[in-house]
């Protein structure tokens, strides 16, 4: 890699990471607002800490929505500390917290961890925010530092396994609710 090549990847994470990163890119546990999780069937096992839920299952906490297949909520004493959700794709959407849209994701797992404080969107993972495009196989996102780091995937044959940024000109109107 050429030192202008460095420069190029360097200034294109600083641009996805200002466009794609808001401070509350998750669920708010010191927010006050409940977290509501409605599904087809539910099974608990509070002796662990476990509730899984299946069929149509919506997680909602103020406007942050997550909507899979199947999402398994975590609990410790210090109470929800982990969410796993799994679908054809699993969707995640909050609107941005600064300025105007929605910050729209989706993978066919998304994981949550409070401790982390990390998102971490697994297998055909696609983040869209006013216009701006994010791709790959893996993408992470630190809540706290606002870090966005990707993988792209094993090259199968169906595609070439790298990640994909579109970054949109500053003042385009694009609408990433198409």
């Amino acid at each position: 890699m050429t030192p202008s090549d460095n420069s190029l990847h360097k200034a294109l994470a600083a641009l996805l990471v200002a466009s794609l990163a808001s401070p509350a890119l998750a669920f708010d546990l010191d927010s006050g607002t409940p977290i509501t999780v409605s599904a087809d069937s539910a099974r608990l096992d509070d002796g662990k800490g476990i509730a899984t839920y299946t069929g149509a299952v919506e997680v909602i906490e103020d406007e942050t929505r997550l909507t899979a297949e199947r999402v398994v909520l975590y609990r410790s004493a210090e109470g929800l500390n982990r969410i796993e959700a799994n679908g054809s794709p699993a969707r995640y959407q909050q609107p941005v917290t600064s300025g105007e849209g929605e910050t729209d994701a989706k993978a066919r797992n998304i994981t949550w961890s409070a401790s982390d404080k990390q998102l971490t969107f697994e297998r055909e993972a696609v983040i869209e925010q006013n216009g701006n495009v994010f791709r790959g196989d893996i993408i992470h996102y630190d809540t706290e530092q606002r870090v966005v780091t990707a993988e792209g995937g094993r090259d199968t044959g169906a595609g070439p396994g790298r990640v994909e940024m579109v970054i949109q000109p500053r003042g385009s109107s694009s609408d990433s609710t198409k």
